[in-house]
């Protein structure tokens, strides 16, 4: 092996001095992800199920759904609802972490498929957020819940 290909898994920083604090910080990476992801949906649960943040509520949402096939409307607003709502709280909490988030990427594996038609932004209702959000929920379901999470407190985690 030659000098040039001796360690490519050891990369030299160009700021050596910060090395440490990389190293120290690396370990927050996938909480950040995993507690930043939960937060995020938590209010998209409330708008469908309460009609807060400018949302429409259960009848609204519910409407919409049935709008684009999915009948009984008010049970998908519901379903929905409820795993934005409490899903992202457990993601907060690392609690049932990889079934809450498989759950998210169907979801948003449905989302991206009814925005796919709208092409790319989201300030137009195209598909970016729901890629994003079920990239997101996919790294969460990889990783578990993690150190910092009830699933390890409580010693289970699927």
């Amino acid at each position: 092996m030659n000098s040039r290909t001796a360690d490519l898994s050891a990369p030299r920083p160009i700021v050596p001095v910060l090395a440490p604090l990389w190293q120290g910080l690396a370990p927050l990476a996938p909480l950040l992800v995993r507690v930043v992801t939960g937060a995020l949906l938590i209010p998209h649960g409330a708008q469908k199920l309460f009609g807060w943040f400018g949302g429409y509520g259960l009848e609204g949402t519910g409407q919409y759904f049935a709008s684009i096939g999915f009948e009984p409307g008010i049970v998908f607003a519901a379903l929905v609802g409820l795993l934005e709502f409490f899903g992202g709280i457990a993601l907060i909490l690392g609690l049932l972490t990889r079934p809450v988030a498989a759950a998210v990427v169907v979801f948003m594996a449905v989302a991206f498929t009814i925005h796919l038609p709208n092409g790319y932004a989201w300030n137009s209702a195209g598909f970016e957020m729901p890629l994003f959000w079920g990239l997101m929920a996919l790294a969460v379901l990889f990783q578990g819940g993690g150190r910092f999470s009830l699933d390890r407190v409580i010693g289970r985690e699927v």
